[in-house]
């Protein structure tokens, strides 16, 4: 189906271009969200009838992005999460995770503008892509830690995911005389 896109769209081109998409793309998400118009004669003088006013509320909108940007921009978020010894998550941090800590900062983000391809399933720091507008995309940096001391500590660079990082313990310089006692020998055992 041939559409008049009313705004940009990322990866299929950019206000008031006449596009082919599919059908189904076009009947569930472009149409019914007013992203686009069915391409015929009337839709074309429509959209040329209306293009300054389409225009400024693009620009609109982006400038709105953009404020939003500058504040959120680099910033760092920490997510406290139970995890194991070696880092790995007792569950998973998923966009809503995302948003609420971004929410809770103050900031109104949805969760379908939050690129994340996969959940994060282990501790670290973490880069995230947030796409504000389709022409304002920004990263920010997840924290994930057991605490918030051990946050600060991954931001200092310190890696958390081995029993030193969390007891204290180097467990290289481990020997085997350091679990058993070398006197307790032959009690247990019968001659």
């Amino acid at each position: 189906m041939d559409v008049i896109l009313l705004e940009r769209i990322a990866k299929l081109g950019q206000m008031g271009e006449t596009v082919k998409v599919r059908d189904g793309f076009a009947r569930n998400y472009l149409l019914p969200l007013g992203k686009a118009l069915r391409a015929n004669a009337a839709n074309k003088a429509r959209f040329e009838a209306e293009r300054a006013t389409l225009e400024a509320r693009n620009l609109e909108r982006k400038s709105e992005a953009q404020k939003v940007a500058e504040k959120l921009d680099g910033k760092n978020f920490v997510i406290v999460r139970s995890a194991g010894e070696t880092g790995q998550l007792y569950g998973s941090v998923a966009a809503r995770d995302i948003v609420d800590s971004l929410v809770a900062e103050g900031f109104n983000v949805g969760r379908n503008q939050i690129e994340l391809n996969t959940p994060i399933k282990t501790i670290g720091l973490h880069k995230v892509v947030l796409h504000l507008h389709a022409e304002v995309a920004i990263s920010i940096q997840l924290n994930v830690a057991r605490s918030a001391d051990e946050a600060e500590r991954q931001a200092k660079g310190e890696s958390l995911t081995s029993a030193d990082a969390i007891y204290g313990v180097d467990e290289d310089a481990l020997r085997p005389e350091d679990f058993f006692d070398p006197e307790a020998e032959g009690e247990g055992e019968e001659a």
